[in-house]
């Protein structure tokens, strides 16, 4: 069907994209920050698939690096069809807007914003020159969709997410921009210690985020690796400038 490129796929929502794809027929070069074992595991089972995959280690908040992993990408198969900015982090949890510092903001605004906007830049440059249209796919949040005050960066950094999804649509047929905003997923972000709620230490601010009171279910991966498959695909050519809620009904929009 062509070439992705699927960022952040060492692992949990990217991972489930990138195998995903490879069973629907694409040849998918994947990215994380670094090559490790989980990304080479990947290509394997890319391979195994019957699909070509590649490895294309960048830092995705960096011009250069972004820039340089397109054509590579392209060098190594020939073109770009589907981009797919998954990368992101997550920031500390319990973290209210008064104890946030703006090392922590700029770390995850830089990822998780920045670097959307890099991949859409060079991805959608690349689908222009080649001219036959592609997919161009983003990386949003629940809490892209409702702020979350527990989770101000990774919030902010989710909705600039959306807007840069309605602002980039390019005005040429054929080319599509839409983003996905999981719920909850179960996925090693979600689980790590990083991102569940530790005691504090030291002095803390008096503001305290209010309990929620929905009773949350984990997704898995997959869940969402089903909705890009159909937003990457040929019959997705009428969806463009969308972030489309994947939450199990945790709320409506």
């Amino acid at each position: 069907k062509g070439i992705a490129l699927v960022t952040g796929a060492a692992q949990g929502i990217g991972r489930a994209i990138a195998l995903r794809l490879a069973d629907d027929g694409f040849d998918v070069a994947v990215n994380d920050i670094s090559v490790s074992e989980d990304l080479q595991s990947l290509v394997k089972e890319i391979q195994q698939r019957g699909r070509a995959s590649s490895i294309h280690a960048a830092d995705v908040s960096h011009d250069a690096q972004v820039k340089e992993m397109i054509e590579a990408v392209v060098q190594k198969h020939g073109s770009l069809d589907v981009m797919v900015a998954n990368a992101g982090v997550a920031g500390p949890p319990g973290m209210v807007i008064a104890d946030v510092t703006v090392e922590e903001w700029d770390r995850v605004m830089n990822v998780n914003a920045r670097g959307t906007f890099l991949s859409y830049k060079y991805a959608g440059l690349q689908m222009v020159k080649q001219g036959r249209g592609g997919r161009i796919i983003g990386a949003s949040s629940l809490t892209g969709k409702q702020g979350h005050s527990a989770q101000v960066p990774y919030s902010a950094s989710k909705f600039a997410v959306r807007g840069l999804t309605q602002s980039a649509v390019i005005r040429l047929a054929g080319i599509t921009v839409n983003a996905y905003a999981p719920g909850v997923i179960e996925t090693p972000m979600s689980t790590s210690k990083q991102t569940r709620p530790s005691k504090p230490s030291g002095k803390t601010s008096k503001f305290k985020p209010p309990r929620s009171k929905v009773n949350i279910k984990f997704r898995v991966p997959t869940d969402i690796a089903d909705f890009v498959s159909f937003i990457a695909s040929k019959e997705s050519r009428f969806i463009t400038g969308q972030t489309i809620s994947i939450n199990g009904g945790l709320f409506f929009d």
